[in-house]
């Protein structure tokens, strides 16, 4: 299963980098919608071997990537042709 991330949330409070802010992420897959945790997607990803990627509006896709800092801290992250780079940050606010 492929899920394509459409929007985010962000949480209150002091935060390490913006990354561990999202609290919340919104997707689409198949015309479902969901929104899950941050830390929902991270296991789904990494212990479920689920796939899920951020779209521009070219159709270019960065994937989502499971990552912890040097603190275990577990966050995720996109990467486009090797590089990564802050598309979470850049996407909307999810509605309610």
């Amino acid at each position: 299963m492929s899920v394509r991330i459409t929007c985010i949330n962000k949480s209150g409070g002091y935060h390490q980098d913006l990354h561990h802010a999202i609290s919340h992420l919104g997707w689409i897959e198949d015309g479902k919608t969901g929104k899950n945790t941050r830390l929902e997607i991270y296991h789904w990803l990494k212990s479920s071997n689920g796939v899920a990627y951020v779209q521009d509006r070219r159709g270019n896709k960065a994937f989502l990537y499971p990552r912890e800092n040097a603190h275990g801290i577990e966050f995720l992250k996109t990467q486009a042709d090797n590089v990564w780079t802050d598309n979470l940050l850049a996407l909307p606010e999810c509605g309610m």
